[in-house]
């Protein structure tokens, strides 16, 4: 148990969904004591999305493990003053609401940085804790549609489509664990106070959007949607095989051009002056995409991967979950794991990542029942059997 890199660090969980809990699932991953605070009717909306087994959504199990599910109403003066106790010795809390709704519950900023001055507040939401959007509510789908992502996502002459995952939250909830633990870091270092991590959704896709702002800034360049080709690099792109399958290659160093065009027989491309460099390469990437495309007509996906893999070219299949699944690679890097339900069942979680050489993360468990660790939490706050008995009947957990 100590030998997690976050060890000792305890994380107040105050987020539904997506961000909030992915941020703290990832702290909680490496060994932070992780208390999600849910409704005692319901808890985390997230406990019935997608495929159910039993009642429970099978997200639930990754999306919660190692966290302790304690039920607070927080909406009740009694259910503030026990959120009041446990920042006491808090590092990190995380809330992914929005903004003001804390402040509204006197659980804002304000107030429990003076309980806790060492506290760090992870704040995560659509548009960020200031300007003119702030008090819209906000989601995954418009945080990428803001921060540019969706603009580019799928071909130029259809609508705009969506990443199949809700990529913005998770996006955002990275963002907020790197802002957490540089917090924590110059908290170590520097004058022991914590600090706001301010995470809005838009921006953190928009972190992500590469050239596109100095292009447009010098250019007057808006880029579009280019379907399975990357912009501007020839030749990358999504291939259609002789098996109605589709291969993904990768041709875009100069090294590796001249050996796809060796391997699939077109010397004269892989020998023309024109072609050595990715700037000659884009003015004529149909006329290339189109050479690939006729060769990769002739072959089978495994003929393709065989004999590209042999010249040392960058190449793939699409996998679906299924090939996740039984990809000997996946498995020997302990990406597909097992474990146990409450029922006898078994569910396959994914790995830990990223993979630490000395103190790597781990499953303890898998995400709990609603209100498992209320008990347990609220003991050691000094709340005896009555006085949880009394809590109860009022509703507060």
């Amino acid at each position: 148990m100590g030998h997690t890199p976050l060890h000792g660090i305890k994380v107040i969980e105050m987020g539904t969904l997506i961000a909030g809990p992915f941020a703290a699932r990832l702290m909680a991953e490496f060994g932070a004591e992780v208390i999600k605070i849910e409704s005692p009717k319901d808890g985390d909306p997230l406990r019935q999305w997608r495929k159910l087994h039993d009642g429970t959504s099978l997200w639930w199990y990754v999306q919660a493990r190692n966290k302790k599910s304690v039920t607070i109403n927080l909406k009740k003066e009694a259910g503030q003053k026990i959120i009041r106790e446990l920042v006491k010795d808090a590092d990190i809390v995380i809330e992914n609401f929005r903004p003001g709704v804390m402040e509204g519950w006197n659980l804002g900023w304000e107030q429990l940085s003076t309980i806790n001055p060492r506290l760090i507040m992870v704040r995560i939401s659509g548009y960020g804790q200031t300007g003119p959007y702030r008090d819209r509510p906000g989601f995954g789908a418009i945080g990428e549609s803001m921060g540019g992502l969706r603009h580019l996502t799928g071909y130029p002459e259809q609508a705009p489509v969506r990443v199949g995952v809700s990529i913005g939250d998770s996006i955002a909830a990275m963002h907020g664990v790197m802002g957490a633990l540089m917090a924590l870091h110059q908290r170590t270092k520097g004058d022991g106070k914590g600090q706001v991590v301010d995470v809005a959704l838009y921006e953190s896709v928009f972190n992500l959007m590469e050239s596109l702002l100095p292009e447009y800034g010098m250019f007057d360049f808006i880029r579009n949607r280019s379907g399975a080709a990357l912009p501007g690099i020839t030749p990358s792109n999504t291939y259609p095989c002789r098996d109605k399958k589709y291969v993904v290659i990768g041709a875009n160093a100069d090294s590796i051009f001249r050996r796809l065009m060796i391997a699939i027989g077109r010397n004269d491309l892989a020998n023309d002056p024109e072609l050595v460099h990715n700037d000659g390469r884009v003015p004529r990437t149909n006329e290339l995409d189109e050479v690939i495309a006729a060769w990769t007509m002739q072959h089978s996906l495994d003929e393709i991967l065989e004999a590209l893999s042999k010249a040392e070219v960058p190449v793939g299949k699409i996998y679906d979950i299924a090939d996740i699944v039984n990809d000997p690679h996946y498995q020997a890097r302990g990406m597909i794991q097992q474990f146990e339900l409450p029922d006898g069942c078994s569910v396959k979680l994914p790995g830990i990542v990223p993979k630490l050489s000395r103190t790597p993360g781990e499953t303890r468990w898998i995400g709990p029942k609603l209100g498992a660790h209320t008990a347990e939490v609220l003991y050691s706050l000094g709340y005896d059997e009555a006085a949880q008995e009394t809590l109860k009947a009022d509703g507060i957990i």
